[in-house]
């Protein structure tokens, strides 16, 4: 129901698309998967390309949310809002909700924050 895995990569670097997709393979169920995506180009495109791969090659569901809050910047990276994410969609799934629906949990905080 809450945070399964982390994906990081090197310093100041997105974690490569093979490492996405792994931990996605790993931690995916049959009720699917939720990839919350911080706002920075590097990992929009290598979070995202990793979970159309495990949707396409793989079969699985998995949906993805990209957050953006920053108070500091009008970058919208998501940064501390990421962490009100987790925490509404984990108690979504926890409670039973489909995939879809835990995306628009999700999708409703990363709005409104």
């Amino acid at each position: 129901g809450m945070l399964t895995a982390a994906v990081s990569g090197e310093t100041f670097a997105s974690p490569s698309i093979d490492a996405v997709l792994s931990a996605i393979l790993q931690v995916t169920g049959s009720a699917g998967c939720l990839v919350v995506i911080k706002n920075y180009t590097g990992d929009r495109l290598n979070f995202t390309l990793a979970a159309q791969r495990a949707r396409t090659e793989f079969g699985l569901k998995v949906e993805t949310v990209i957050t953006q809050d920053d108070v500091a910047t009008t970058a919208k990276r998501g940064i501390a809002g990421t962490l009100l994410v987790h925490k509404a969609a984990g108690a979504a799934a926890e409670a039973g909700k489909s995939l879809s629906e835990v995306r628009e949990v999700a999708q409703k905080v990363i709005d409104t924050s």
